[in-house]
């Protein structure tokens, strides 16, 4: 929810305390600083899938999943990466102050902190604490992120954008919060709710608008109805199970488009988009 759909894609706003939270929470995590992790993961979409992405899901499954972290980064991948504009984290003292004391606070928030319930509550003994709650946690947490990667850049359909790597995968989505509806994701990588409205397992889109509820979280971005359709009826693979060309129309016949009603439909998706793509 903020190192992704927060500081990386801008996809909504939050005030002081939401984003002091959140960047706990990203510490907790423990997948590199923000600052890192964001210029990553905008890479990853500016060059998807292509020798300039850190985790090129197309050398293969073990590469995308785990592989790019046990190897240097490519000269290419290198070079791209300092061309990626990180000026908004730059100036965010929330952002900087994490940068630069990441160590420490993963120390503190990912490890010694979660081992204290087990250890003084639970009365475990230090090296069971240790194993359970920082070990045993952030593998699976990684795990789950990494799938991301590999998993949905390889297996699940793609109804939005059929000639890009990206999935919907429904595991995925299910494990990661709503992470899964990949395909979706790099169509609309502004949309808060990384997946079309009335996917399933998107646990992290209801916290979104929880927080924008308690006035806490604004300016939500989500690409408009039109937007989708045109997008999935011009561009996906045919398997959206409304606007698929397999799927009946009223009439019981095929749903067909005319390409007259492509370009009034992208004109509407065209008024309606608002937010940058990364």
């Amino acid at each position: 929810m903020g190192a992704h759909r927060l500081w990386t894609h801008r996809t909504f706003k939050a005030n002081f305390w939401l984003r002091a939270i959140l960047l706990v929470a990203a510490t907790v995590a423990g997948q590199n600083c923000l600052w890192v992790w964001v210029r990553d993961h905008r890479q990853h979409h500016k060059y998807s899938d292509t020798d300039g992405d850190p985790h090129n899901a197309s050398r293969g499954f073990f590469f995308s999943h785990i592989g790019w972290l046990m190897v240097r980064k490519q000269p290419e991948v290198i070079a791209l990466g300092k061309l990626i504009d990180v000026s908004d984290l730059e100036a965010d003292p929330l952002v900087m102050f994490q940068k630069r004391y990441y160590k420490t606070l993963f120390v503190i928030f990912s490890m010694i902190l979660p081992m204290l319930f087990p250890y003084y509550v639970l009365h475990e003994t230090l090296w069971t604490s240790f194993l359970i709650s920082f070990v045993t946690r952030i593998t699976v947490l990684l795990n789950g992120t990494w799938s991301v990667n590999s998993v949905t850049h390889i297996y699940g359909n793609r109804p939005f954008t059929k000639d890009m790597l990206p999935t919907e995968n429904e595991w995925v989505s299910m494990l990661g919060m709503g992470e899964g509806w990949h395909n979706y994701h790099h169509s609309f990588p502004w949309d808060y709710k990384a997946a079309e409205l009335g996917q399933h397992f998107n646990g992290v889109r209801h916290i979104i608008e929880f927080c924008a509820r308690q006035g806490w979280a604004w300016d939500l971005k989500s690409a408009s109805r039109a937007m989708v359709k045109y997008r999935a009826t011009k561009r996906g693979d045919g398997t959206h199970a409304q606007y698929g060309w397999d799927s009946p129309d009223e009439n019981n016949n095929q749903l067909k488009t005319e390409e007259d009603d492509y370009e009034n439909l992208k004109k509407l998706a065209e008024a309606d988009f608002v937010g940058p793509v990364y």
